[in-house]
């Protein structure tokens, strides 16, 4: 029979104890996390509208905004929404500085191996912003121009790929920080067009403060279907995050959000035909 010291039981018994708590404590990271805490930090762009933007009184605003107070209700927590330009969206979550990414953020099979996304919330299509006198008035024209984007995003993955197709020496690209900045860079002429989605473009040209701004067609991109992203292993999380999307829809509640933000009108569908998400 195998005899084992005392001094061995009790270090193994420490190693089981700790394993005990630290599995405890994985439990509590998530979901459990939140509702305890009584705060659903959500990580939401507000220069991006009519999906995250601040209204008259400064507020935080908009179609995400809305959606993180909404999942705050259903937990029955207060909502604190954070601020989070675009390429600082993912550092955010891996920092643990928001629980989960509301910001319109495209679920590429890149970004998954950082974070875990939820099935589509919404969808856009995006379309050439530019200013009236640059020059360019559909997508093709785009070819020759000084271009923009913000660094990080789809939108400028699409624009890098159609810029390696025209193989044009005097087409030029230059990223930027934040939505924002490169809306000014627009606005200043260091830029000639950006790929935006439709109702940001829409959304923008309507607030008046770029009157020089116009919409030059649609781009030739797939549905951009975004989803939001909480932390990769936080999989108790991401299965409330899924069932609340669900339930969004099918309460129509999706659809009053939509209408409140982006106008009458059908919401766009969610799925792309032939897929079952």
């Amino acid at each position: 029979m195998l005899k084992i010291r005392p001094t061995a039981f009790a270090a193994i018994l420490a190693i089981v104890s700790l394993s005990c708590v630290s599995s405890l404590a994985q439990a509590e990271s998530g979901l459990d996390r939140i509702v305890k805490s009584g705060t659903l930090r959500c990580g939401v762009m507000l220069d991006s509208p009519p999906s995250g933007f601040r209204n008259a009184q400064n507020e935080p605003d908009g179609f995400d905004v809305t959606y993180c107070k909404d999942m705050a209700a259903a937990l029955n927590v207060k909502a604190e929404i954070v601020e989070t330009p675009s390429p600082q969206r993912i550092p955010a979550l891996v920092s643990k500085q928001i629980d989960i990414a509301i910001s319109s953020m495209s679920n590429t099979v890149a970004r998954g191996l950082t974070v875990a996304f939820s099935q589509p919330y919404m969808n856009y299509t995006n379309s050439v912003l530019t200013r009236k006198d640059a020059g360019i008035a559909k997508f093709e024209d785009m070819k020759g121009h000084k271009l923009g984007g913000v660094n990080g995003t789809s939108t400028e993955q699409a624009l890098q790929g159609f810029i390696k197709d025209w193989n044009d020496a005097k087409t030029t690209y230059t990223g930027y920080a934040s939505d924002s900045d490169s809306f000014l860079a627009l606005k200043q002429g260091k830029i000639d067009a950006i790929i935006s989605a439709t109702a940001n473009a829409a959304s923008l040209m309507q607030s008046g403060q770029f009157p020089e701004f116009t919409v030059a067609g649609l781009v030739p991109t797939p549905p951009d279907l975004v989803a939001m992203a909480v932390p990769r292993g936080d999989q108790e999380f991401l299965n409330w995050v899924k069932l609340f999307i669900w339930n969004q829809v099918k309460s129509g509640r999706f659809q009053a959000v939509y209408n409140m933000y982006f106008g009458p009108g059908d919401a766009p569908s969610l799925t792309i035909g032939g897929v079952d998400y």
